[in-house]
Formats: C-alpha cells, structure tokens, sequence
C-alpha cells in the first residue's frame, strides 16, 4: 500500500486575489464600531487592500511571544497592534468628530475628493 502523500495545492496563474475598494487610507483618524474595542479611536498605521484589514494604532493589541533572534537579542513577550476587519472602523467628519459613511466626488482638476455624508465637508488624505 503506498503512502499518502499531501501535495501543496498550485496558484493558477494569473488570478492574484481580488484588491479591495477601500474608503480608508493610511493617517485617517477612525473609531471602530464593533468587536472588543468598540468606541476605541486612532489612526490608521497600514493598510491591506487584498485582505480588506487595517492596523489602527492602540486598537487589538495582542501579545507576541518572540525568540532571540541573535546572541546579542533579547527574548520575551511583546505587543504589537495587529490588523482588524476595514469593514469594523468607520471615519471621523472633520467637523463634529463624529464617525460618517464617505461619499466620493471628482473635482474639476480629475482628483477624487472623499466627502463625509453626515456634514459634507471634504475629508483631507493624510500625506
């Protein structure tokens, strides 16, 4: 009888997962409206389109266990703030700090500007 053997199943070529449409962009200020850190605000360290998750700074810090990785390192346990879902935060109107659905408008000039629904004021990208 011959041994089972798992084979690692192969990426068809040229299907790269799926970017997502993100209303979100690194240095948005957003609260998060549902999980264990609900009501928590920060902002946005790093996004990840093709896994539609943000890293929001003080929000689903976890703990990491870490080995030394050289004689001169030093081992133990650290926390890092890991990703959530993009769908769980929500942005904050510029005007009254409160969280808003973004709506998109293209400007005379081509650029598209992100507009907060609830006061209609235009929503800065962070450079």
């Amino acid at each position: 009888m011959k041994p089972l053997v798992y084979k690692k199943s192969r990426r068809v070529r040229g299907t790269e997962p799926a970017r997502h449409k993100l209303h979100l962009a690194k240095g948005d200020r957003v609260r998060v409206i549902s999980g264990d850190d609900r009501g928590k605000e920060g902002k946005i360290l790093r996004v990840f389109p093709k896994k539609f998750r943000v890293v929001v700074e003080g929000v689903n810090v976890v703990k990491k266990h870490k080995r030394a990785a050289q004689a001169g390192d030093e081992s133990g346990i650290v926390e890092i703030t890991a990703p959530i879902a993009a769908a769980k935060v929500m942005l904050l109107d510029p005007k009254s700090s409160e969280p808003t659905r973004v709506r998109r408008r293209r400007d005379k000039d081509g650029t598209i500007e992100r507009i907060a629904v609830k006061s209609g004021q235009p929503i800065p990208r962070v450079k």
